[in-house]
């Protein structure tokens, strides 16, 4: 499959990945914002608990980024919506990932590469933050305990890294992340986030505002 080039309007497109097609979106920076030299991929939750690029979460990071000037990318993990290809448990997921960043990497050269998820999401993002050379991370919700993904063994970057975690998440324990982060020897911005369930309901503006306040000074000049 080639590679298509890289749109300058709203676009659905497929990509090739590692165990076939990977359907995804690329949006331009919001109208009538400068547009600048970065491009970010966010990351869907769970495939297996229904997530998709479709996710509300995964479309209110987008927007608020797009509103700030950036280009974003969604995909679908393989096995989800036209992406091909089975649940992988993170692993192959990661490869899809790379083979996303590959392509933005190559049709964008020049642009900043910023990694964005949202829980199982988040989790895939990180891991593959160092390794795919990310210039910023923004994890949503990452899943630290209780669901299998070891966060412990990533080899965490040394870049901007923003976390926003609900403190009344019923599905990621939120101690357990605010944990998590006091272990750590270089520590995230964290937003706490009060009265906020896990898929931020009646609180995606919230969220919105969390993530442009937070990543406004990572942004580079236009």
């Amino acid at each position: 499959m080639p590679s298509p080039a890289f749109p300058t309007e709203p676009t659905t497109l497929s990509l090739p990945g590692p165990a076939g097609a990977l359907e995804a979106v690329v949006d331009p920076p919001e109208h009538g914002v400068a547009a600048l030299p970065v491009v970010a991929i966010v990351c869907h939750p769970l495939s297996t608990d229904g997530g998709t690029m479709h996710n509300k979460v995964v479309t209110m990071a987008a927007r608020a980024l797009r509103e700030l000037g950036i280009a974003t990318v969604r995909f679908n993990f393989r096995s989800v919506g036209a992406s091909q290809g089975e649940f992988d448990h993170g692993v192959g997921e990661l490869d899809d990932l790379r083979a996303v960043a590959a392509w933005v990497r190559e049709q964008r050269p020049h642009a900043a590469l910023w990694l964005a998820g949202f829980s199982f999401g988040s989790y895939v993002a990180l891991r593959g933050a160092r390794e795919l050379g990310a210039d910023a991370v923004i994890s949503i919700a990452p899943p630290v305990a209780g669901r299998g993904w070891d966060f412990g063994r990533i080899d965490l970057p040394e870049v901007p890294w923003l976390v926003v975690m609900g403190e009344a998440d019923e599905i990621v324990e939120p101690q357990a992340v605010f944990d998590w982060i006091d272990a750590l020897p270089r520590k995230p911005v964290l937003v706490r986030m009060p009265d906020t369930s896990h898929f931020f309901h009646r609180k995606l503006i919230d969220l919105r505002a969390a993530i442009q306040d937070s990543v406004r000074g990572w942004l580079p000049h236009a």
